[in-house]
């Protein structure tokens, strides 16, 4: 086996919509400071749907548009960081729901990176023969762990999956993954948490802020790079929806002005490990990406950590 590819994406989200408006009615905030700050107008909130949950939806979509069954998976991987039960993990309660029968399945934890290690993780195990057919899925209820009295961190933080079926490529077939450039930043760990046994989301937002605009584009070049991609020939960027600033900020420093960027942020909030493979699914359903197009995704976060791939676009 020479590769992987993604062949077909899904996602979903709550149908609960919370708008600024809204959030300010218990916190001190407005409309106009929320979009200025960090670019978001409304975010989905779940209410009886658990991770495991909307992770099944958006897999079961993906898997619906792929034109497999569950009989061909072999391999489920979910990035998570908000699953409040320890065991099962959700790949295993995903698989349970959608009838996969045993598979390989586990979940992974680097936060808002999570998709980008699952999707590079996922392509490794293919090409060492270990899986042909996977469910990669990015999931989150951050609303579980959000202090909606802070008023810094309350207005950022919402609930959704996405998901992307992943198959081998054979012979003279095409690549559609290219090599995953990840790392962390362990001396700036404590910039985003969720600690404890109760815990909320607390974060240092000017921290955060300053590494992803500053550190964050040379490693996501590495990305182009190493998939042997000239930048000029990305059809879109689709980095972690964590801040319109902080989106906007990189794709400068990219210069890739020819590119779709993806600012799901703005109906969506920060949706952590979901929010890479959501906006990339919105964008292919939308046909706003031509099949076959070379798209750079790039997740960053809690850790801090990061990663990043390009893949051609199902």
């Amino acid at each position: 086996m020479s590769g992987s590819r993604i062949v077909a994406l899904g996602h979903y989200q709550p149908s609960r919509v919370v708008t600024n408006n809204d959030i300010a009615q218990f916190v001190d905030t407005n409309d106009e400071w929320i979009r200025d700050r960090v670019g978001i107008a409304s975010r989905r909130i779940a209410d009886g749907e658990t991770v495991a949950d909307m992770a099944t939806a958006a897999a079961d979509k993906a898997l619906a548009n792929s034109g497999l069954t569950a009989a061909d998976i072999d391999l489920v991987v979910v990035a998570t960081c908000t699953s409040i039960d320890r065991s099962p993990n959700v790949a295993c309660r995903v698989a349970a729901k959608l009838g996969i029968t045993a598979p390989g399945a586990f979940d992974l934890n680097t936060a808002c990176s999570g998709f980008a290690y699952a999707l590079g993780t996922v392509d490794h195990a293919i090409r060492a023969g270990a899986s042909r057919n996977a469910l990669v899925i990015g999931a989150e209820k951050l609303s579980d762990f959000t202090d909606w009295t802070d008023r810094s961190t309350c207005i950022i933080f919402a609930d959704g999956a996405g998901a992307a079926v992943v198959t081998a490529t054979t012979g003279d077939e095409p690549t559609g993954i290219g090599p995953v450039v990840w790392g962390s930043a362990p001396d700036k760990s404590d910039a985003v948490r969720i600690e404890g046994w109760r815990p909320y989301i607390a974060q240092e937002g000017q921290s955060v802020f300053r590494w992803a605009t500053t550190a964050l584009a040379p490693l996501a070049l590495q990305a182009c790079e190493k998939a042997g991609v000239d930048p000029s020939e990305l059809a879109a960027f689709v980095p972690h929806q964590a801040n319109s600033r902080i989106i906007d900020g990189i794709a400068k420093r990219l210069n890739i002005p020819q590119a779709i960027i993806a600012k799901d942020i703005v109906e969506s909030g920060n949706t952590s490990a979901a929010s890479v493979p959501l906006a990339l699914s919105k964008l292919v359903e939308r046909r706003e990406v031509p099949s076959g197009a070379p798209v750079l995704l790039f997740g960053f976060g809690g850790g801090l950590t990061y990663a990043g791939q390009v893949v051609r676009c199902p």
